[in-house]
């Protein structure tokens, strides 16, 4: 999430991050309303924990009882009820979650999404509005419409990235009344890899002191202690590219710094998500801990930023 609604201007360097609870978590992303934070992710209904403390974490009621009737028109063949990789974005007075329907392995996906104006379900305002579909991809095209994210560049003007495999990650300029593809707007391809398969996916941009970072998840997630993800980062001064990583490699050409490989528990970290509060950032993120079989599982830990204004853990 980019933007908050109530945030107290915590110091994320100030806490220690020693996650407890029900940590069970996919494709994360985080958000914080007074002072209860909120992690959606994969999961049926779209899944929700909830914090007091950022620390200590406990199931919460999904999103979705089942499966958006809109999703069928685009992925019939989906059968199970887990819905993918949500998004979370706040912007004057309304949270918008983008998510993804699809079936593993295919391009045949849809993004829709879901708004409501509070995360606090004992607020009497609490109601998710399912404002359905967004875009969609068929076996036809070469791009996967899955994992999406949302930004509003500096000019105030809403786009959505998203992407998994085939030819990379994909930008698109949004209608800011709708919140859905502007008319006419060109798909804009943002960063890919050289080799098949092109193992890039779970685009997040942030903008920070004059760039705007992206990062990417890189090859293989979802085989527990034989997960390879890692997650990389590049950055551009246009929120359309080209972005380029530490080293000046394009990330059209495979290129991206590397932010999180992993390590001998904490297995094929990836699907992040970047949160800000004043000068102290976040990085959210699942990974597969080999202590327990392989299972996903919530990881936040503070991000820095170095003298050149690259992120780092």
């Amino acid at each position: 999430m980019n933007n908050s609604k109530g945030f107290d201007n915590v110091n994320f360097y100030d806490i220690k991050w020693e996650l407890k609870g029900d940590l069970w978590a996919h494709d994360p992303v985080i958000a914080k309303e007074g002072s209860s934070w909120y992690v959606f992710h994969t999961g049926n209904g779209i899944q929700i924990k909830t914090s007091e403390d950022g620390v200590n974490w406990k199931q919460a009621e999904q999103i979705f009882p089942s499966l958006p009737e809109w999703s069928k028109q685009y992925v019939p063949e989906k059968e199970e009820e887990s819905i993918w990789a949500p998004d979370i974005y706040f912007h004057d007075g309304t949270y918008y979650i983008y998510y993804s329907v699809s079936t593993f392995g295919k391009n045949t996906s849809a993004i829709g999404l879901v708004t409501n104006t509070t995360l606090n379900p004992e607020n009497p305002d609490y109601t998710w509005v399912d404002k359905g579909y967004v875009i969609h991809s068929s076996e036809s095209d070469n791009y996967n419409a899955i994992d999406a994210n949302l930004i509003f560049d500096q000019e105030g003007v809403p786009w959505l990235n998203f992407g998994s495999f085939w030819s990379g990650i994909k930008l698109i300029q949004l209608d800011p009344v709708t919140m859905k593809p502007a008319e006419g707007a060109e798909l804009l391809s943002i960063s890919s890899r050289t080799d098949q398969p092109n193992t890039i996916e779970a685009p997040f941009i942030v903008y920070r002191n004059g760039y705007y970072y992206q990062f990417v998840s890189f090859d293989f997630c979802c085989r527990g202690i034989e997960s390879t993800y890692k997650i990389v980062v590049g950055r551009s001064k246009n929120i359309t590219g080209p972005y380029f990583d530490r080293d000046g490699v394009s990330m059209m050409e495979g290129g991206g710094t590397l932010i999180d490989a992993g390590d001998d528990r904490w297995i094929g970290p990836g699907h992040c998500a970047v949160y800000f509060s004043g000068d102290s950032s976040l990085l959210v993120n699942h990974a597969y801990d080999a202590l327990k079989k392989g299972k996903p599982t919530l990881r936040i830990k503070p991000l820095h930023w170095d003298q050149e204004g690259w992120p780092h853990i």
